[in-house]
């Protein structure tokens, strides 16, 4: 198959497919209750792309080149049946099909998940402080809910299991270490991600981030580690070994090192907007020509037509501008 690239270069390899926009969590920084409160209208779900759409989708992305399948959200265990969904999916058996989650319902649904051919899993927990924990998620849940969810998906056979920790300076950067140590040795691959902008609206700063060096130099002083090469080109994970061999550790640096020149994903939203960038605001319909009946090919054309034109690099933009106006920053405090 003829790999389907960018004007970068980048391939198309990745494809986040978001099944909705709900969430039972107000994460501070992702989904902020200030934002999405009880009168926030949240899409309708006829809005919503049906499993057999995005199953549609899925197989037409796989015939240009996609290799590797997240499902996500929202959370996307609050979605129906998501079992059924992945079922169709993993009728593929070529793709690497994974899921990330809060971990909220995980313990309910990690057997049903593995029978219906999820490969393996992501869970999202950003402190094993229970306390920060809950004032992170804002809706007082426990850790030790999320922890009985990793257990049952370890049980399940999701493997390997990532875990996913946004660390974000002043309010969970101290428990850090904790959950280095917790993880080490379990099986689990723990990966730590500087707290960022996930749009414009949530008043992002960089004083509220952790950059990856400082972070695993916090951990390293306690837990030797060496870094690792990469598993495959576009992984966004630097990888490390801690040096008695019980395991490693990720960092995802995306607000001090941006990997948009290996960037090989896109997403597909919930109402089926198709996204070249995790950050971007605009993407391409793919609802309104799926529901007007246009054919196989011209959905790929369409698919083909969006890649091929691609050059975003929003991340290294970002980074660089942040750099500057971290120096004008620190130029009026005397730094």
């Amino acid at each position: 198959m003829t790999s389907l690239l960018d004007t970068l270069d980048r391939p198309l390899r990745d494809l986040r497919v978001s099944v909705t926009d709900r969430c039972n969590f107000r994460c501070t920084y992702c989904m902020p209750r200030e934002v999405f409160g009880k009168d926030f209208a949240f899409l309708e779900r006829s809005a919503l792309l049906s499993f057999g759409e995005i199953h549609r989708l899925v197989r037409l992305f796989r015939e240009e080149g996609v290799e590797k399948i997240r499902i996500t959200g929202g959370e996307p265990l609050v979605r129906r049946k998501i079992e059924r969904l992945i079922e169709m999916i993993a009728y593929h058996g070529d793709l690497d099909l994974t899921l990330t989650t809060n971990g909220s319902l995980l313990a309910q649904k990690a057997q049903a998940l593995k029978d219906a051919g999820l490969k393996r899993i992501t869970v999202s927990l950003d402190s094993l402080d229970d306390t920060v924990f809950r004032a992170m998620n804002d809706v007082d849940f426990p850790v030790a809910r999320v922890l009985a969810g990793i257990e049952a998906a370890d049980r399940a056979g999701l493997h390997p299991i990532k875990v996913n920790a946004v660390i974000k300076r002043g309010v969970n950067d101290h428990t850090a270490v904790q959950m280095a140590r917790f993880f080490k040795g379990s099986g689990h691959i723990l990966r730590f991600i500087e707290f960022m902008d996930v749009g414009a609206t949530n008043g992002w700063q960089m004083q509220h981030v952790v950059p990856s060096a400082e972070l695993a130099a916090l951990i390293g002083r306690e837990l030797p580690i060496e870094p690792m090469q990469p598993n495959y080109r576009g992984e966004v994970a630097e990888r490390w070994r801690y040096l008695d061999g019980s395991g490693e550790v990720g960092f995802i640096s995306s607000v001090t090192q941006a990997f948009c020149r290996d960037c090989t994903r896109a997403r597909l939203s919930a109402e089926g907007s198709l996204y070249t960038c995790l950050f971007a605001t605009e993407g391409t319909d793919l609802r309104a020509p799926l529901r007007a009946d246009a054919s196989d090919e011209d959905l790929r054309a369409l698919i083909r037509r969006v890649w091929t034109r691609r050059g975003d690099r929003y991340s290294e933009i970002r980074s660089a501008d942040t750099a500057k106006l971290r120096k004008v920053e620190m130029s009026y405090i005397g730094g």
